[in-house]
């Protein structure tokens, strides 16, 4: 019974290092493990003991991250809930995800098969929206799905790093699905 709460408190120390190392690399990416301790407030030793050193941390935070991603376009029920409203909302959640874990995803480990694997279903669930808003009428009957996915991927990576609306995500999501849907042509 006393395991239960010590796996409780072993999870939060993770969660606890993991959004601290998000915080201390993103200002210095050549920061310590000691410098990330204190920052999550917890011991170097505990830093060590759930991290056997910055190449795991770094893995783990990579995997944490993109494990967020898919939640957040889970969340957006992209199976039940209608085409544009799921796009919308799923960008919308991408947004404050990378906005909130763009070391980590930035600098994730591409060759860790964790990682990779939580990034195919990413790219499966983004891939089966879009088949869906194209079935909807949203996108052309013709349009390159592996196109349009790239550039829907240019747009979010530069409304993250190129913030010019204080980081709102339903604004952000609104201009990439605007740029992606109808780019700067006029409209007709």
């Amino acid at each position: 019974m006393a395991a239960k709460p010590l796996r409780a408190d072993a999870e939060r120390s993770v969660r606890a290092i993991l959004d601290a190392a998000q915080r201390v690399l993103s200002e210095n990416p050549t920061a310590s493990m000691e410098q990330i301790a204190e920052a999550a407030g917890v011991a170097r030793t505990t830093v060590h003991r759930r991290f056997a050193n910055r190449e795991a941390l770094l893995r783990a935070m990579g995997l944490w991250a993109w494990q967020r991603i898919k939640e957040a376009i889970e969340a957006a029920r992209p199976m039940t809930a209608p085409p544009m409203v799921a796009l919308h909302q799923a960008t919308a959640n991408v947004l404050a995800v990378k906005d909130s874990w763009t070391f980590a995803l930035d600098n994730a480990d591409a060759t860790d098969p964790e990682t990779e694997a939580v990034r195919a279903e990413v790219a499966a669930l983004r891939d089966n929206a879009f088949a869906g808003a194209r079935d909807a009428g949203i996108f052309a009957p013709d349009a390159d799905l592996a196109w349009l996915a790239r550039v829907y991927i240019a747009l979010i990576s530069e409304s993250v790093h190129g913030q010019d609306e204080a980081g709102d995500p339903d604004v952000l999501a609104t201009r990439v699905l605007d740029t992606l849907l109808h780019g700067f042509g006029p409209r007709t």
